[in-house]
């Protein structure tokens, strides 16, 4: 070949640098991912449903023992009647029911429980939407000194609040225990529910108004049907915390009628060892509430899983 031949021959192309930020590899997962894969697992499903039985188990010995004869309580641990079934029976639950005190005591928490719900979901839901959709003088302020209330403890206001009532002449009566628990349920309920009428979008009430429709009509026909599932957190909230309350009622409520935590720990000072009433009793007062809950267990996610997604 001859060298003019060999310079016109194309030289072959140089390799390409090597590039210093090329991908070493895939990222190295971090410490909260793999704590997270872990917890995926089955193992930790496991352990879950092992702490869930242990948490259950003073249930289910509260149920076993209202159901057995005083005379096997006494003589055995409860997990024996889950191999005996002679020993179980209704008498105790007959029992309980047929009595006056008891069933006072039933009504009256009814009579307490009830009203202090309805009227902190009422009050509750016409402040948040004030807070939420209305525009008036202070109103940011006034919020923040809404949610300042909401550390004040109980135990702070119960002596100033029995002076007041008693003064009113409502202390030790129903309607003094249900004003109380509505007083102090109202913080939460107004936070609670003007967070979730805020997310509800302005355009869509912007339209009612341009269809006519009044402050009263858009808080009844649209902002109360789209905060259902706050309300019905709020309402189970609410449900719970005054269906269990003894402090309040323990000072407040009328002595010679009073509601079934107060009456079942007068019976616990006053008769230590009447197990065949205080079994039932314990068992029926938190049966309800758990039906409660798992009647509306679906609206109660709902309300409190509001504004986490979009």
């Amino acid at each position: 070949m001859s060298a003019s031949t060999e310079a016109a021959a194309p030289s072959a192309p140089n390799p390409p640098p090597h590039r210093t930020d090329a991908p070493a590899g895939p990222p190295k997962p971090s410490l909260a991912s793999r704590i997270g894969a872990i917890a995926g697992g089955g193992a930790v499903r496991v352990v879950l449903t092992v702490l869930a039985v242990l948490w259950l188990l003073p249930t289910a010995g509260l149920l076993a023992s209202s159901f057995r004869d005083p005379r096997d309580i006494a003589s055995s641990g409860w997990w024996e009647a889950l191999t005996d079934p002679g020993q179980w029976t209704g008498a105790n639950y007959s029992a309980l029911l047929s009595n006056d005190a008891f069933t006072s005591s039933l009504w009256t928490t009814i009579a307490i429980t009830v009203p202090s719900t309805v009227l902190v979901i009422v009050l509750g839901a016409l402040a948040a939407y004030a807070f939420a959709w209305l525009d008036f003088p202070g109103r940011d302020w006034l919020f923040v000194l809404v949610v300042a209330l909401l550390v004040v403890p109980v135990q702070v206001a119960l002596i100033p609040v029995a002076r007041l009532f008693n003064t009113l002449g409502i202390f030790e009566t129903t309607v003094g225990v249900v004003i109380f628990h509505s007083a102090f349920g109202l913080p939460f309920a107004i936070f609670l529910l003007r967070n979730f009428f805020a997310e509800i979008p302005r355009e869509l009430l912007e339209a009612a108004r341009l269809d006519g429709a009044g402050e009263l009509r858009l808080f009844t026909r649209v902002v109360l049907p789209l905060g259902g599932p706050a309300i019905a957190a709020l309402g189970i909230f609410q449900f719970m915390w005054v269906w269990n309350d003894m402090l309040v009622a323990l000072i407040f409520a009328d002595s010679s009628s009073p509601p079934m935590t107060v009456a079942l720990q007068q019976e616990m000072r006053q008769f230590g060892s009447n197990i065949e009433v205080l079994a039932p009793g314990a068992f029926l007062s938190m049966l309800i509430p758990l039906a409660i809950f798992f009647a509306f267990q679906r609206q109660f996610v709902s309300g409190v899983m509001a504004g986490a997604v979009k």
